[in-house]
């Protein structure tokens, strides 16, 4: 028995139909299978698709939702169309998961599922999170916070469960990799895309690739850089990035900072 884990059990329960804001995520996965574990056919997962998520992690969550056999569906979102989002304004996600939050609340009420869930939990409590705001004036649904788990938590019970996304790395959209007050393009987001798969391709988990118009910022964690510089890695990628449409790349000595660039305006403090 575990005090915490049966909390979260016991909010689903009472919820009795909702429908998961899913990303195939380690917040999102756990929240749709303890969902799905308890509610059933009364628990619909969605999945958003957009310029900003990648085609493979589109892939990825829905084999991982396919794994444990919860039903889910994906949906087109549109933030690209709202000049609120592409203007890229320090609170862009506000907008993105309005556009989200809009579209799940019809849905829930044309299919007949009384809530709609997000995976937030107690971490996300105070940190710069605009879609919070979107979710509170929504009323969407935390179960994850709500039952007191934070992100510690929440991959101990995904390793219990037998989740792969138990120690998977945070991946937020590819706008994110924008500096505030730049535009967000699709041209932008395709050359991120492709850039991140082809390091990921080289067996890079946690990279970002930061865009600042034609030059291409490179995180990847500290232990890691020294990879760079042997067997030709550099060259491969300098080419790979080029080819992608960047006219520099640079590669970051501070490392992997999720959210590097919160720093610049204040949002985040640096860290190391």
């Amino acid at each position: 028995m575990d005090p915490l884990f049966d909390e979260l059990k016991r909010r689903v329960a009472l919820l009795e139909s909702v429908v998961v804001a899913y990303s195939g995520g380690v917040d999102s996965a756990l929240l749709l299978k303890v969902c799905h574990d308890v509610l059933g056919k009364r628990c619909l997962g969605v999945i958003a698709n957009s310029e900003s998520i990648p085609d493979e992690d589109v892939a990825e969550a829905r084999r991982i939702a396919a794994g444990f056999g919860a039903t889910l569906r994906v949906i087109r979102t549109r933030e690209m169309d709202r000049p609120e989002y592409t203007n890229n304004p320090v609170n862009r996600c506000y907008f993105c998961k309005t556009e989200l939050f809009e579209a799940l609340e019809e849905l829930a009420a044309q299919e007949g599922y009384r809530h709609v869930a997000y995976g937030e939990t107690l971490d996300d409590v105070g940190d710069h999170r605009p879609g919070a705001i979107a979710a509170a004036e929504h009323r969407v649904c935390s179960p994850l916070r709500e039952a007191g788990l934070r992100k510690a938590d929440v991959r101990r019970y995904s390793r219990s469960l037998g989740l792969s996304t138990h120690d998977k790395p945070a991946a937020p959209c590819l706008s994110s990799r924008i500096p505030y007050g730049q535009k967000v393009t699709g041209d932008k987001l395709a050359r991120i895309a492709e850039a991140e798969a082809y390091l990921k391709s080289r067996g890079f988990r946690e990279v970002r690739v930061r865009h600042h118009e034609g030059l291409a910022r490179v995180e990847i964690p500290e232990h890691e850089m020294e990879r760079i510089f042997r067997d030709g890695e550099r060259e491969a990628l300098v080419r790979s990035l080029l080819k992608a449409g960047f006219h520099y790349v640079t590669l970051d000595l501070s490392g992997f900072r999720s959210g590097s660039l919160n720093e610049v305006v204040g949002l985040q403090k640096p860290k190391g």
